[in-house]
């Protein structure tokens, strides 16, 4: 049954992005089909298998806090406040003038799927080579995903439900799908939601090249991240970040807010199959999807568009196609899908919050960005992925998957604002 308590909207957005440092700027890098995939420059890697990234271009944390800050905070700290600063910004929201109890009805529910990798790894260098004497006070803090959120409130006098929902590549999803059910609740008037990463690192890139789980086309990083085309074999690390704020319709009305859309529902499950490897038949998957349309008390027939989980991996891709088959039958080739993962490669605890702003502007703007990086079919993958170019059409409902390693499942589903 769809859930009849407070209505959600999206009153603003931030983003950081390998193709783009605003939201605006993400967004036209999306529909000029840019990848953000290139050789590592922030460490040598020479020795790697994989030896490209989506790093971040061009960003300077001094634009956001100050210098002291800016040296002492591991990456994914910097990329939430930075998001967090846009978000509020484009809100249209003055923190200086709220009062102590507006103060106490606004949350922060802001994930990271790995937290400090930097740090931890500076850190346990210092001790190998000079002893616990060198541990940094600020390691700990500073590593804890929990941080974020954290820093994010003291910086903005944000006193309302604070932490971090931790699920690995689910975890952008499930921090906005737990700042939905809060204001919902009635426990917060508005949250500020999302995820950030800050993973391309040494031990980020060895560590999932171990897996055999990233790309290895160093040859032509570019076109590295190809979601669905039959030449795919890895996904594309990337980092950044991406901040919702998600308000209650009323109060966002009363103080004049401009509405991007409307939160309608959210569904969640697990695979209970493997570690890593996503269930073969798509189950999992299958059911989060089901679950978001009983939340949001949608027919399938009625999305529009459906932002994949879509890693390029021969597993993944194959078994989420197979779930979307199961959800939504015949409609499922009627629909436009597509893997912005192409363009801005795995931002890991980011992904879903990034996503959900691309599938937010797909509703805004009627126009569907696009998978690139298509070059030849898998039979297995036989729906509308929006191959290489974005497509306009009338999109009035769109949905948004995100998984992570340990079987977790979630997708949140946004519509057209109507009063």
């Amino acid at each position: 049954m769809p859930n009849a308590q407070r209505r959600v909207v999206v009153t603003g957005m931030g983003a950081l992005t390998p193709i783009g440092l605003s939201v605006e700027a993400y967004w036209d890098a999306m529909l000029r089909s840019e990848s953000g995939a290139a050789r590592i420059t922030y460490f040598d890697p020479e020795p790697f298998d994989t030896q490209f990234a989506c790093e971040l271009k061009g960003f300077d944390p001094n634009d956001y806090m100050d210098r002291k800050q800016a040296r002492r905070l591991d990456p994914f700290c910097k990329y939430a406040l930075a998001v967090a600063k846009q978000c509020i910004d484009d809100a249209g929201l003055d923190t200086s003038t709220l009062s102590d109890d507006e103060r106490d009805r606004i949350g922060v529910i802001f994930g990271s799927g790995i937290g400090g990798m930097h740090i931890f790894h500076e850190q346990t260098a210092n001790y190998m080579s000079a002893g616990p004497r060198r541990i940094s006070p600020f390691f700990i803090p500073m590593l804890i995903p929990d941080m974020a959120p954290g820093l994010i409130s003291m910086e903005h006098g944000f006193r309302g439900p604070n932490y971090c929902v931790v699920s690995a590549c689910a975890t952008g999803n499930n921090n906005i799908g737990d700042a939905y059910m809060m204001i919902q609740a009635g426990l917060a008037d508005a949250v500020l939601t999302g995820g950030s990463e800050g993973s391309v690192s040494e031990l980020g890139v060895g560590g999932f090249g171990a897996m055999k789980a990233l790309s290895t086309r160093n040859d032509d990083p570019a076109t590295a991240s190809r979601p669905f085309d039959a030449g795919r074999e890895g996904f594309v690390l990337g980092e950044g970040g991406g901040a919702l704020y998600l308000e209650e319709l009323e109060h966002a009305k009363a103080r004049g807010a401009k509405i991007y859309a409307e939160m309608i529902g959210l569904g969640m499950s697990a695979d209970a199959h493997h570690m890593t490897a996503p269930h073969p038949e798509g189950y999992g998957a299958s059911l989060a999807m089901r679950r978001t349309l009983e939340n949001a008390g949608l027919q399938p027939e009625e999305v529009d568009y459906l932002n994949m989980h879509g890693t390029s991996t021969p597993l993944g891709d194959v078994a989420e196609t197979k779930a979307v088959k199961q959800v939504f039958g015949e409609h499922a080739y009627e629909m436009n899908l597509s893997s912005t993962k192409s363009m801005t490669g795995h931002l890991l605890g980011a992904a879903g919050a990034v996503e959900a702003i691309a599938t937010i502007l797909a509703v805004q703007n009627d126009i569907v960005p696009p998978t690139i990086n298509f070059f030849t079919a898998d039979p297995e993958c036989d729906l509308n992925y929006t191959f290489n170019k974005p497509q306009e059409r009338p999109v009035n409902v769109g949905m948004s998957n995100a998984f992570g390693f340990g079987g977790h499942n979630t997708s949140v589903v946004f519509r057209k604002f109507v009063d």
